[in-house]
């Protein structure tokens, strides 16, 4: 395997270098909205966090970091969905006629507060997922 030089791994901006970093700490079965990540922060809104995510999240779990109203990322949604399926991230089914029929992240039970977690089903049976 070639060695990566210095020189070839991609310099982010400060701000989009925190919200990679947030992003990374979410546990697999768990979601922070954008606004969360802004919130744990201390700086910036929803949008730059968004913006953040839109060019620079590829090399981090991006499907964690979600819309407050618990719908798929529009573009991604099969990609996502197939993330959430396999880290059992918490689900709601939808009617026949709401978005193509996918389903909505349950906000309610998979959202991160950015404590060591447990079960995304809100169990008092806890894994080991501390961040």
């Amino acid at each position: 395997m070639d060695r990566v030089t210095a020189e070839e791994i991609p310099e982010y901006p400060e701000y989009a270098e925190r919200v990679l970093d947030v992003a990374d700490l979410i546990p697999p079965g768990r979601v922070m909205t954008y606004g969360d990540v802004a919130e744990w922060l201390g700086d910036g809104g929803p949008r730059q966090v968004g913006r953040a995510m839109a060019l620079y999240g590829g090399a981090v779990p991006w499907w964690r970091v979600v819309r407050s109203d618990g719908r798929l990322l529009p573009g991604h949604e099969l990609r996502a969905l197939d993330h959430y399926r396999e880290e059992g991230t918490p689900l709601r089914q939808t009617g026949n006629r709401a978005d193509g029929h996918l389903p909505r992240l349950d906000m309610r039970r998979a959202r991160w507060d950015g404590s060591p977690a447990g079960p995304p089903d809100g169990s008092a049976e806890a894994e080991d997922r501390t961040p």
